[in-house]
């Protein structure tokens, strides 16, 4: 099968990994897949086409950068990708983001004139896409010829929502490099370095340090939590302009300063590294990315999640974590247990491993997405 996935974004946004690893499954299953994204503007650096770039994944197209769809501005770029489109003959173009998607919607056209290319969209949040006019044109069969969604929860209701005349509705669950996020050994040095101790329950916290996130319900839990349990640390790795707002002020007052380690924005080994000194993963609220690819990379790595039953987390975590509603003394409760029954949260770390292989994995993924091509294609 030939296949398009299609972004607007230039940035490496949370869809953006998801993406990147799709089109590596479905190239190790034999297709042929092609990526097309913007440039990166000038002056800035670490974004989508650099990180594609070290995946193997180079732009046979690059969109032009921009927000929204305005038909003046926008109308020689759908002329352009039409152009594009027509000389590739792709089977399938997946697109991300809305502006991606009315680009492609408009190139195609409709009826006749838009040949045997077949337009997939994803919807990639954990909650139900809203129920507006908009949407139901955007992701109805007038809008796209397929439908991705994260959970078979969603799929239902959103097949129930569009009624009869539908696009093909499927379900690709997120996805993590499970070879990659593989349980590694904890290096003592670094826990050393970190302040914490071989007794020390480390909870662990990945996330973008924004208001919405929730960090107030989290140190408010742990301060009820170490009453019981004193050997708790909360680990953060993660970075925000809104960081000593959330996160250190309120601690401060709360006198955690003790129990909070802060380990800043990593990646590569050392983000591995410092993954691999949690006992469990503490995941309140999604964010652009309704994956949850922090809480997947824990799972991967055989790290128990505790979750709320925000947006696809319940189905995701499931009984390989913890998921418990969004309240101090029931957050503060699963923090407890994780330092008094060690084993307890290791079977669960075991149970995460094996599902994040199961059913996250990269093939998992493409097998998916292959599913929901070929419905649309055979439609």
């Amino acid at each position: 099968m030939k296949v398009l996935f299609l972004t607007s974004d230039w940035k490496w946004t949370g869809p953006a990994e998801p993406m990147a690893h799709a089109i590596a499954g479905l190239r190790a299953r034999g297709h042929e897949v092609d990526a097309a994204f913007p440039a990166t503007p000038p002056g800035y650096g670490d974004a989508l086409a650099e990180r594609a770039a070290a995946r193997g994944i180079v732009p046979v197209y690059e969109p032009a950068r921009g927000q929204g769809y305005w038909p003046l501005r926008d109308g020689g770029e759908v002329r352009r990708l039409r152009a594009f489109l027509r000389e590739r003959d792709y089977d399938v173009v997946h697109v991300f983001h809305a502006r991606a998607h009315l680009l492609v919607r408009f190139a195609l056209g409709a009826g006749r004139a838009r040949g045997t290319t077949r337009l997939v969209a994803s919807w990639t949040h954990g909650e139900p896409v809203p129920s507006r006019p908009w949407n139901r044109w955007l992701y109805g069969a007038r809008g796209c010829d397929g439908l991705a969604v994260l959970t078979e929860r969603l799929a239902e209701q959103t097949r129930a929502w569009l009624g009869p005349t539908q696009p093909s509705v499927g379900v690709v669950p997120g996805v993590v490099d499970t070879e990659r996020f593989a349980p590694r050994a904890r290096r003592p040095e670094l826990a050393e370095s970190l302040g914490l101790k071989p007794e020390s329950k480390v909870i662990g916290l990945v996330a973008r340090l924004q208001p919405h996130r929730r960090v107030e319900l989290i140190l408010e839990a742990l301060r009820r939590a170490l009453a019981e349990a004193p050997s708790l640390r909360l680990l953060v790795i993660g970075r925000g302009t809104r960081a000593a707002q959330v996160l250190d002020a309120p601690a401060r007052v709360l006198g955690l300063e003790p129990a909070l380690v802060r380990a800043g924005y990593l990646r590569g080994e050392a983000y591995l590294d410092t993954l691999a000194l949690m006992d469990a993963l503490v995941y309140l609220v999604p964010g652009s990315d309704g994956s949850c690819r922090a809480a997947l990379e824990a799972m991967a790595m055989g790290t128990p999640v505790i979750a709320s039953r925000r947006g696809a987390l319940p189905e995701l975590v499931g009984d390989a974590g913890f998921v418990c509603d969004e309240e101090a003394g029931a957050l503060a409760g699963a923090f407890v247990r994780l330092a008094s029954d060690g084993a307890a949260w290791r079977r669960r770390g075991e149970l995460a491993r094996a599902r994040a292989r199961a059913e996250f994995s990269l093939g998992r993924c493409a097998e998916a997405s292959e599913r929901l091509y070929r419905a649309v294609v055979d439609r």
